[in-house]
């Protein structure tokens, strides 16, 4: 079924983020090195972990999450490239953030097909807080996915939307997305991440 990404977010109208904030892992944990296994049961239990996901994403706050990021070799991944952070000041002069404009999906035992064109684009991840790079992807491509009720769907992603699927999709497959850089760049901001983790433990 060929999905638009409006189409498949009408079961998300009027969507408010709640749940549990998980724990992010990040590099060198061992869950981040795994080949995910698919899902196979599509329950209350699966929409609880995707809102949960969501929530995690979220507040941390990033664009995109896959679930062996919170410590779960599945082939889950969340992602909103749209929502909005704005920082507002209160009548007492306290200030807090306000999330709006949401846009989330759910992408379940995804497939990449169809990579088209090549993008340059700046990376950040949220298991390797503080790093950005520029990585090289497909500019276009064409994903099957299920969503939480195990329906299936065909997307067409360009540009950031294209980026952000790949990112997450690698992390299903055991890649960070260092490992897309050259192998001297790679090295040299894995130690420069490990060094700085090390000193903040």
């Amino acid at each position: 079924m060929k999905t638009t990404v409006a189409a498949y977010n009408e079961a998300f109208t009027n969507y408010s983020p709640e749940g549990e904030k998980l724990k992010i892992y990040t590099y060198p944990a061992p869950v981040l090195k795994k080949v995910a296994e698919p899902v196979e049961l599509f329950d209350d239990e699966l929409k609880t972990l995707c809102r949960n996901m969501l929530f995690t994403m979220y507040q941390a706050p990033g664009i995109g999450l896959a679930a062996p990021q919170v410590g779960l070799s599945k082939r889950i991944f969340v992602m909103d490239i749209d929502y909005n952070r704005e920082q507002v000041t209160r009548a007492d002069g306290t200030s807090d953030t306000v999330l709006k404009d949401f846009n989330p999906l759910i992408f379940i035992n995804p497939k990449i097909k169809n990579k088209v064109g090549e993008i340059l684009y700046q990376e950040g991840c949220l298991s390797f807080p503080g790093i950005f790079e520029d990585v090289k992807r497909a500019e276009a491509i064409t994903v099957e996915f299920q969503d939480w009720e195990g329906n299936p769907h065909t997307l067409e992603a360009s540009d950031l939307l294209s980026v952000c699927i790949q990112h997450e999709n690698d992390h299903l497959d055991g890649v960070v997305f260092l490992e897309r850089l050259s192998l001297l760049k790679k090295n040299l901001l894995m130690k420069k991440f490990l060094k700085k983790k090390k000193k903040g433990n």
